[in-house]
């Protein structure tokens, strides 16, 4: 075959198998941090499914007794650095939004040495609470997080918003649809019925919402149900993308 013909060839045939696997479904499979039992887990899981998430950081007490950011588990977040996952702030101390007061914040942390206390926090300082996670994160891996935050409980207001925006972070929500229920009690919302919930009702581009680990829940929902999870979507025709490629984000981590 003359070279130029070759050549015409090679790039159809490129072209064709890009075309074959673009994907017009997608999802947006999200994690926050919790007391990382499952953590393990959900990596390999990742890596089988050949799966790229989101993960929102933020210091909390772990199943070991450290926190979810110390020495011990560094080396997990440089893995999934590594493997291409895509990182943003879940606040240092997790720290929950109570109430806006005047040009402040009222807050509980669930973690951290205030963990159950409430108190109020300026603009500043709840910037502080968003950077610390990103620092920390860096200091880790060597990469950046993302620009991206989600408030612990998706709990917010137009004010704290505003100061999060102020200091550079957009905030990530989840769908409806994408609640996945791993933080809900497993005597009324067992994992067979939360997969089967799923399953029916996520629907492209839906941001989904799952942890690393839940201290209430007696019967773990990720070792039942990501994997069926993320291959019942997929047989169903979607494929899983970071929030690097959201629409609604792509200006914000533009060159992460």
């Amino acid at each position: 075959m003359p070279r130029a013909a070759e050549a015409l060839a090679l790039s159809l045939l490129l072209a064709g198998g890009a075309a074959a696997t673009a994907c017009d479904k997608p999802v947006y499979l999200t994690f926050d941090t919790g007391h990382m039992g499952v953590a393990p887990l959900v990596a390999q899981v990742l890596q089988r499914q050949q799966v790229k998430v989101t993960f929102f950081l933020a210091d909390e007490r772990t199943l070991d007794g450290g926190s979810s950011l110390d020495d011990h588990w560094a080396p997990w977040w440089r893995a999934r650095a590594a493997e291409g996952h895509a990182f943003g702030s879940h606040t240092w101390s997790h720290v929950v939004w109570r109430g806006d007061e005047g040009a402040q914040f009222r807050v509980q942390p669930t973690a951290g040495p205030r963990a159950g206390q409430r108190y109020v926090l300026d603009g500043a300082g709840y910037c502080e609470e968003l950077r610390k996670p990103s620092q920390r994160f860096e200091a880790m891996t060597g990469q950046k997080m993302l620009p991206l935050f989600r408030a612990p409980g998706g709990k917010t207001s137009p004010a704290l918003l505003a100061a999060a925006q102020h200091c550079g972070f957009t905030h990530v929500g989840w769908a409806p649809a994408g609640f996945l229920g791993d933080e809900l009690p497993s005597e009324r919302y067992p994992n067979d019925k939360l997969l089967a919930q799923a399953l029916r009702d996520i629907r492209p581009g839906d941001i989904l919402l799952a942890h690393l680990g839940i201290w209430s829940r007696k019967d773990p929902w990720a070792p039942a149900a990501l994997e069926p999870l993320i291959e019942g979507l997929k047989q169903r025709g979607f494929c899983f993308a970071t929030l690097r490629e959201h629409p609604r984000y792509t200006a914000a981590t533009a060159g992460r």
